[in-house]
């Protein structure tokens, strides 16, 4: 037995209309989902340079050197990170260094600065000055550095 035209359920406006809601629905939490995916693509990054600020703002200058380095455990073998050692760090990062004591800090941009960069620059204000921070996290290992390119907000 085939059906024909002339044997078509009639057509239904209610179930229509809860179709369409539902399909805008879900186009909708997909782009809302995928906005927020991308405005915190470089989330991990700033969490770990807001951390190592932290540990500069409570004077652990040796914990914020940890978070540099990616290595906790660095004092167990100092002598692995002779390019930058904890006394070069202290001078650039302590109470001496260009940005002084940090009191206050906050994370305001994140950017990649080519799309082939090997890391992102996170801009940090600090002590409420006008002039970013500039710090590098490198993707691969996730050590912290100077970047020679300057944020600008």
């Amino acid at each position: 037995m085939s059906t024909t035209l002339f044997d078509a359920q009639p057509y239904d406006e209610a179930k229509a209309r809860r179709r369409r809601i539902v399909v805008g629905l879900a186009i909708l939490v997909v782009i809302t989902i995928a906005i927020t995916l991308y405005m915190n693509r470089y989330w991990p990054e700033e969490r770990r340079v807001g951390k190592f600020f932290a540990q500069l703002q409570a004077k652990n200058f040796e914990g914020a050197y940890g978070i540099w380095m990616n290595d906790p455990d660095w004092k167990q073998h100092p002598l692995d990170y002779k390019r930058y050692a904890f006394r070069a760090f202290y001078l650039d990062w302590g109470p001496g260094g260009e940005w002084g004591p940090i009191s206050s800090y906050r994370i305001v941009a994140a950017q990649k600065p080519k799309p082939n960069a090997s890391g992102v620059v996170i801009g940090v204000r600090v002590n409420e000055r006008k002039k970013l921070c500039s710090v590098r996290v490198e993707f691969k290992d996730k050590t912290l550095g100077f970047s020679p390119d300057e944020m600008v907000e």
